[in-house]
């Protein structure tokens, strides 16, 4: 039997258009994620970055892997249903760490979160995998937006550096140039979401998220996993997260000392 956060349907429909919404997937970590937050915040790592452009308005901060600094974060991985729901979604039999992101934007900030998908950064091939994006704050407008369907197109998408908008790799041929679904008729999945709800989708879905014109923060916290056909791929380039040092090559299963694996059935 499934978790009790999740039904078959739901994960027939995570294995079809590569997401789908938990309600209170994290309901009971809320708190913990917001002091775990406002200590990044305080205190950001080396990946830490501020999105914004002179003159726009609002602000936009995100940073990543900071789990093993940040023992809020580290227990949410460990002891939250994630790792269960997860291995429920991936059809998987383990779910291992990948990393965690927060991602900030303040009352005010204009600036959306361009489309993209997050599978091209990543060196990580296979499908089972899945990403928990969570708000800490009641959001509506501010909410994450997905592209059903996107992680079976043929061509990734070309991935680009935010702040800069270049592309991130130089290949251009592999890759398709990051279209407009609202523009294009895409069908885009989106929710009004409670603080701990989480939108689950694979690393290959097409997303982003407008910006916050409220009066109130919208804090995010993402959890990014994988399962059992996870193996290490070589980029033409440095991928983000980078993981330097991790002495990996093609086709290797990501290191368990780096990733620890978070539940086996």
């Amino acid at each position: 039997m499934p978790h009790p956060l999740v039904t078959r349907s739901d994960i027939s429909m995570f294995q079809r258009d590569g997401v789908v919404l938990v309600k209170g997937l994290f309901a009971d970590y809320v708190e913990e994620l917001r002091v775990g937050i406002a200590k990044n915040m305080e205190t950001p790592g080396p990946y830490a970055a501020e999105n914004l452009k002179a003159g726009e308005n609002g602000r936009f901060f995100d940073d990543y892997c900071n789990w093993q600094r940040i023992p809020e974060f580290e227990t949410v991985a460990r002891q939250s249903p994630a790792a269960s729901v997860a291995a429920d979604l991936m059809s998987s039999n383990s779910v291992q760490m990948f990393h965690e992101h927060i991602l900030i934007k303040e009352p005010g900030t204009s600036k959306p979160t361009p489309w993209h998908q997050d599978s091209p950064y990543y060196f990580v091939d296979g499908i089972q995998n899945v990403s928990f994006w969570s708000p800490l704050d009641p959001v509506t407008d501010a909410s994450l937006r997905c592209v059903a369907g996107s992680h079976k197109w043929p061509k990734p998408v070309m991935p680009t550096r935010w702040l800069a908008e270049d592309n991130f790799y130089p290949n251009e041929e592999d890759y398709m140039l990051v279209p407009d679904p609202d523009a294009e008729g895409m069908e885009i999945r989106e929710w009004a979401m409670e603080p701990g709800d989480a939108v689950a989708f694979n690393f290959g879905i097409l997303h982003g998220a407008r910006g916050n014109e409220s009066t109130s923060r919208r804090r995010a916290f993402s959890l990014r996993l994988v399962g059992d056909d996870a193996r290490y791929v070589a980029r033409p380039g440095s991928t983000s997260p980078p993981f330097p040092g991790h002495d990996m090559q093609p086709g290797q299963k990501l290191r368990e000392d780096w990733f620890p694996v978070l539940f086996k059935c």
